[in-house]
């Protein structure tokens, strides 16, 4: 059935975006001269190529546009897509197909979850691609342009499926390595390296439509909101009562009414959140509101994409609580071993915690893995040591939060801004050190990366007094183009005085961006930080205003990022917070 369903989408993407693909032929006049018409394709091709990170398969892509359409830039990128929509639904097909060949031994789990992940990420990918298709099939070239931060995250998140489908093996174990070089040889490496492409295309679209000579705005979308634009309750002034009142406090210390409450005592309709979530209605529209009430909920939960839209709130994170044990030590894969894991875009958390209580010695155990776009958690704990808050995809925003942890303990490669919150570092075990970020940008133009801004970095109780006997630094790379920013935010003296750590030897320190703005405390001083290529201290404030949630977190039609984060109802800052 699944086959059966994926080659169905195939079919219908490409019958979207396949009118515009033509061959092309080179014809010469009488004179031998080069056809006009090619010729006119040809430079258009050579201008939409020229930044791109692989010129020749840039060029073998878009060489397959007809030279009918050597002034319409929209042609070109209507291939671009068509050929990572091909990549994908070849992706998809193999995985389900290499499921079917190995799932079934039970001598390998490894080899069984890294291929359900993978099939699971291909799917995700799929709705990705889809997004882009309807996107450029559905509007002109302005349009196209304005909705460029949406194109990017949706081309980004591709890449960062890919990504993570080639994490979930272990080298050297259970023939994992077979099929994982397997998997990348004949599909996801192309399935990469075309998404790339059409990434540096769209990142330098301004640029490139100025040589079609079109007469557009090309100017960005409004994208920038003041701090001093948020009243006296932390709310934007532009929230409209609905906003306030979705997760304002009644008269009586209420939340909004619910459609369901979860209660362990039987007083609610539920007794476990998976059957509160299981319970959201087929087309059901607008928001799903989801009450749990204070309890420690002691199950493995995952929000379907199709639920979107749903807030989930209770009685505080020190009263609902949301908790897992799963980690890696146990032959767990990482995406497998999360507590809570979010899919669906819209989603909001509010006043709740989610743990891993698997300990320092269950090495990767994820509390909460989100990959849902626009999604928004205000008011939560996310509790763990190593990889404790999975931030896997899409546009994220995290406010007024508790996140703890060890090594890496704020990961993934996503746009992920966490404001006002307290990021607690916990006792290691023995011989183990602190990362607190390990972003995962993969290549130079994914819309990615993670941003702490107006946070408070300190040690928890029972590292205080041994602090200096552990290293621990605000994140190393786990990626070729890792991005991660660190401003406005109290940094304790227990960070190490070079700030940042190596992933292995000096791998990706000449890709990576590491930037710090505006911190205070004693482990904010910058003398003796690292002095590696991509590491930039105390960058421009201007630099640094493109890392403020109405910038970096841009999308919906207007491209601003207001358009999503108004309507979740979270207080938040678009501009700088001091």
């Amino acid at each position: 059935m699944l086959k059966g369903k994926i080659l169905v989408s195939g079919v219908s993407l490409i019958l979207v975006v396949g009118v515009v693909i033509g061959v092309v032929v080179v014809v010469k006049n009488n004179n031998g001269t080069q056809d006009p018409q090619v010729q006119a394709h040809q430079k258009q091709v050579k201008t939409i190529c020229q930044n791109t990170e692989d010129p020749k398969l840039c060029h073998d892509t878009l060489n397959k546009a007809s030279p009918s359409n050597g002034t319409d830039p929209k042609a070109y990128i209507a291939v671009a897509v068509q050929s990572i929509t091909d990549s994908v639904i070849k992706a998809v097909n193999m995985s389900d197909r290499l499921y079917v060949e190995h799932g079934k031994d039970d001598s390998k789990q490894g080899m069984k979850m890294a291929l359900e992940d993978c099939k699971d990420l291909m799917e995700f990918s799929m709705d990705s691609i889809e997004a882009s298709v309807n996107m450029v099939q559905n509007n002109n070239i302005q349009a196209v342009h304005d909705q460029t931060p949406d194109f990017r995250n949706w081309l980004s998140a591709i890449i960062s499926y890919q990504q993570a489908c080639m994490d979930g093996f272990e080298d050297g174990k259970d023939g994992e390595e077979k099929v994982k070089e397997q998997l990348n040889t004949q599909s996801l490496d192309i399935m990469g390296r075309l998404t790339g492409i059409a990434l540096d295309i769209v990142t330098d679209m301004s640029k490139i439509l100025q040589q079609f000579d079109l007469k557009l705005d090309l100017k960005p979308a409004s994208r920038r909101l003041l701090a001093e634009e948020v009243d006296d309750e932390g709310y934007p002034t532009w929230f409209s009562a609905t906003d306030r009142h979705l997760l304002a406090k009644g008269d009586k210390g209420q939340g909004p009414k619910p459609n369901v409450v979860v209660a362990q005592d039987g007083s609610g309709q539920f007794k476990t959140i998976k059957e509160a979530i299981d319970s959201y209605p087929k087309n059901f529209k607008g928001r799903y509101i989801i009450y749990v009430k204070a309890g420690v909920y002691d199950e493995y939960i995952t929000v379907p994409k199709k639920s979107i839209n749903i807030l989930m709130y209770g009685d505080g994170p020190t009263k609902t609580i949301v908790t897992g044990r799963k980690c890696f030590r146990d032959g767990v894969k990482t995406m497998q071993t999360a507590t809570f894991a979010n899919t669906a875009n819209g989603f909001i958390g509010k006043s709740m915690a989610f743990e891993n209580t698997a300990g320092a010695a269950g090495h990767q155990a994820v509390a909460l893995r989100n990959q849902g776009d626009m999604s928004a958690f205000f008011d939560c704990a996310m509790h763990g040591y190593q990889d404790t808050l999975y931030v896997q995809t899409n546009r994220q925003f995290y406010r007024n939060c508790e996140i703890s942890g060890t090594i890496d303990f704020i990961f993934g490669s996503s746009s992920t801004l966490i404001q006002n919150s307290r990021i607690i570092v916990r006792k290691p075990g023995p011989s183990q050190f602190n990362t607190v970020t390990a972003d995962g940008t993969k290549q130079r133009n994914m819309a990615t990366g993670i941003v702490l801004q107006n946070c408070e970095i300190l040690p928890e109780k029972e590292l205080y007094p041994v602090r200096f006997d552990f290293k621990s630094y605000l994140g190393r790379p786990w990626k070729d183009y890792a991005r991660t920013v660190v401003m406005e935010s109290t940094i304790g003296d227990f960070i190490q005085p070079e700030g940042w750590t190596p992933w292995s030897g000096t791998l990706f320190l000449d890709t990576l961006y590491y930037a710090e703005y505006a911190n205070t405390g004693p482990g904010a001083n910058l003398n003796g930080r690292v002095k590696w290529k991509g590491y930039h201290p105390n960058i421009p404030r201007d630099e640094a205003a493109t890392f403020t949630a109405g910038m970096f977190l841009r999308g919906g039609e207007s491209g601003r990022a207001e358009d999503w984060l108004d309507a979740t109802g979270i207080p938040y800052v678009a501009g700088f917070t001091k």
